[in-house]
């Protein structure tokens, strides 16, 4: 059975049919998009969906209540704005990049051409048209902000030579020049080893082993055990600015995109701009302040757009979240047990259970 009948993952032209209307999730390589190309996404979606950005655990960007002749519309505008390099790819261009990569002093490499060396590797080979729309490329810039997303292709700066490439525990040194090269041929062997309906590499039998061995190399280094976290605030020559439940309205959406920058989108629901291009985002609804209770706070689409949902969890998440502390662990709300959107990693589990919330395994009724 082929990926296009079975893989349900949204996209541009395979648009989600929710509960207010179609979904579409527009692929951002990298994260990174230019003003003018978020300016084309914040009129599609006053034109055509419901006027709201939604930014993903995957730095992507999704329109929400598309009409169903929207999407002929929506994808001549993204093609004609260069965010459609490839139709066929699509939904398969799931690239993540460490979003401060050469931005921050503590950046190894900055991996962001990479990343889009491994997009236009992608989208010149037909056969990769055919991956899940769940593989995932991350390229980390040595920091270990990226070593959680469970990507199934993984590579992190070493320095400025060499990177290590996972497909699970261990690694192999490769050298920059060719990371694009052998991160793609990697996704190719998958394909070949694929025998079902696997998703991922972590899916396959002996997945890691098996591909490694179709491409002739052999991991065997350590992988780092150092993280960090991508905070709001200042880095380096970046700003950090979190969206709160990762939703942007007309106006927040136009101020980013008048700012005349690239704008960077992160997996955390929030987007980085130049240091000296963020006075007075304050004042629209984004944060600035890394002590905010709103950093790290998520949610799923919850009631009225997802009909499995129970509650509306984002209005009930907007309510309470000012009254709280900010959290260690990430916090997570969900209006049924899919738990879609959740963060990678360990985070607070905010549960709808129709008559009220159980919050990491306890219930708590209404707030």
């Amino acid at each position: 059975m082929s990926r296009t009948q079975t893989d349900r993952c949204p996209g541009v032209l395979a648009v989600h049919q929710a509960a207010d209307g179609g979904l579409a999730r527009v692929r951002l390589p990298g994260g990174v998009v230019r003003a003018d190309q978020f300016d084309v996404l914040r009129t599609a979606a006053a034109d055509l969906g419901d006027g709201r950005l939604e930014l993903t655990s995957r730095a992507n960007v999704q329109i929400r209540g598309l009409a169903p002749d929207a999407p002929i519309e929506l994808s001549q505008r993204l093609f004609e704005a260069g965010l459609l390099p490839s139709m066929p790819h699509e939904r398969v261009r799931n690239i993540l990049a460490s979003p401060l990569s050469g931005l921050d002093p503590d950046s190894r490499y900055d991996v962001l051409p990479v990343a889009a060396a491994v997009d236009r590797e992608l989208c010149a080979r037909p056969g990769l048209a055919e991956l899940p729309g769940r593989f995932l490329f991350a390229l980390d810039d040595g920091r270990g902000d990226l070593a959680g997303v469970r990507a199934d292709v993984f590579v992190r700066a070493v320095d400025e030579r060499e990177g290590l490439l996972s497909l699970g525990a261990r690694g192999v040194r490769v050298g920059w020049s060719d990371v694009a090269e052998v991160m793609v041929a990697t996704a190719e062997a998958f394909l070949q080893e694929r025998e079902g309906q696997e998703w991922r590499i972590a899916e396959l039998d002996r997945g890691e082993e098996r591909i490694l061995d179709r491409l002739g190399l052999q991991a065997t280094e350590e992988l780092p055990t150092a993280v960090s976290t991508v905070a709001a605030g200042k880095h380096g020559a970046a700003l950090v600015v979190t969206v709160p439940l990762g939703s942007l309205s007309q106006e927040q959406s136009a101020v980013l995109a008048h700012l005349g920058q690239d704008l960077r989108v992160t997996p955390w629901r929030s987007v980085v701009v130049p240091a000296e291009a963020g006075a007075g985002l304050d004042g629209v609804g984004f944060v600035t302040d890394p002590e905010s209770a709103w950093n790290g706070v998520t949610a799923c689409a919850g009631q009225p757009g997802c009909a499995k949902a129970l509650a509306d969890v984002r209005a009930d998440a907007r309510r309470v979240t000012p009254r709280l502390p900010r959290h260690e662990r990430p916090m997570h709300w969900s209006g049924c047990e899919r738990r879609c959107g959740k963060p990678a990693g360990e985070f607070v589990d905010v549960l709808a259970v129709g008559n009220g919330y159980v919050i990491d395994g306890e219930r708590m009724g209404t707030w």
